[in-house]
């Protein structure tokens, strides 16, 4: 199994790329980060450090790796069987016009064999979003081919990777023992391939909110009520006791909305939950609650992790209220690394709290809710 792997950060080396190098493929990161693919290309391995109960290392190695947007990325594409990325959401745009320069390639020498590409993103449907930028650019004559031939299927992925210490190796990665990638298998195209750690479902949808409404909603209002006080890393945060009630009765609440569309046993869930509070205390993780708030306006963006399950409970007439908090504390995330943070506050300073909630969570059809955040928002203001 031929595999290329966009995005060779730790998340991509850490989780996904460490997956199908498990699987025994033949693995290539693509990157547009040249040191970064020439270390990999020279050192071929690198050491993933498993954190937790179950802490090991174990070592990947057997590996090349090319520049994202050279002559050799369009040459391994056409030949490739498998092709996951791990690159951001903003970034898949980028790609799309190497993997569709890759196809066309592959379309011009004949090559019919199945390859199915995976979006492994934090975000819902990432690799549908990057079809539709990827076919934009194929022409109208390989329409009927890609149907055949190329599948795009769309994942859930769930592990937390935070950023690498100094190590002796920068190319170590550090990951938790927990990780999850679902798949939906009813876009794949030829079988399915066995890969060790991926789980196919025909149900996608109802594991890709669960785990947008509980690990991501928690992580999110985590970050947010965290740095408002004064804490450094999640595990900070979710240690104090305060920020743990409403994290928690947060995620119970997005919870009881899943329980309602989806029919997920309430007592499995509730102990989803905990294992999710659980890896927010991991000791071994020191993850930076300015990383994780960071770009608050995608994070509070319709269908994201705040906004879509607070509509949710609107829709099933569910309570809401510590959803709230975590959508007036992502409100007052500031960093001034990050471009979106400075976005939202000159937002804010421009625009009012009332008109940014329905600009930027498109919330206008929604005038008590609107006027209930900014009600929690001001009274946070205040206490600052």
């Amino acid at each position: 199994m031929k595999a290329i792997h966009f995005g060779a950060g730790n998340i991509g080396r850490g989780f996904i790329g460490k997956l199908l190098a498990d699987a025994q493929a033949e693995l290539t990161f693509a990157d547009v980060n040249q040191p970064l693919v020439d270390q990999l290309a020279h050192q071929q391995s690198y050491q993933v450090n498993v954190v937790g109960k179950d802490a090991r290392i174990e070592k990947v190695s057997h590996i090349s790796a090319i520049h994202s947007a050279s002559p050799d990325a369009i040459r391994q594409i056409a030949q490739a069987d498998i092709i996951t990325t791990a690159v951001g959401p903003q970034v898949l745009e980028k790609i799309a016009g190497t993997l569709a320069q890759g196809l066309i390639a592959r379309y011009q020498q004949g090559n019919n064999q199945p390859l199915n590409i995976i979006a492994c993103e934090n975000m819902v449907r990432g690799t549908s979003q990057l079809k539709q930028h990827v076919m934009q650019q194929i022409p109208e004559e390989m329409q009927g081919w890609m149907e055949q031939c190329i599948g795009f299927v769309d994942s859930a992925v769930d592990r937390i990777v935070p950023p690498g210490e100094a190590a002796n190796d920068p190319l170590d990665v550090t990951v938790e023992t927990f990780s999850e990638w679902i798949v939906d298998s009813t876009q794949f195209k030829g079988e399915l391939p066995h890969i060790e750690g991926m789980e196919p479902t025909a149900n996608l949808m109802a594991y890709i909110e669960r785990k947008l409404f509980t690990l991501n909603t928690g992580h999110a209002i985590t970050a947010y009520l965290g740095q408002q006080a004064g804490c450094k890393t999640i595990r900070e945060a979710i240690l104090n006791p305060d920020i743990r009630q409403i994290v928690k009765a947060a995620m119970e609440e997005s919870g009881a909305v899943l329980i309602r569309r989806y029919s997920f046993d309430p007592e499995q869930h509730a102990a989803y939950i905990d294992k999710i509070l659980s890896r927010f205390e991991n000791p071994y993780l020191h993850d930076d609650v300015e990383r994780v708030g960071r770009q608050p306006l995608r994070k509070l963006s319709e269908g994201d992790r705040l906004i879509k399950p607070l509509r949710g409970t609107l829709e099933y007439g569910l309570p809401h209220q510590n959803l709230l908090i975590g959508i007036a504390a992502a409100l007052n995330y500031r960093s001034e690394q990050d471009p979106q943070a400075q976005e939202l506050a000159n937002m804010l300073a421009s625009k009012g709290i009332e008109q940014t909630l329905r600009d930027a969570c498109n919330l206008q059809d929604q005038p008590k809710v609107v006027t209930q955040i900014t009600n929690v928002y001001n009274t946070m203001q205040r206490q600052a």
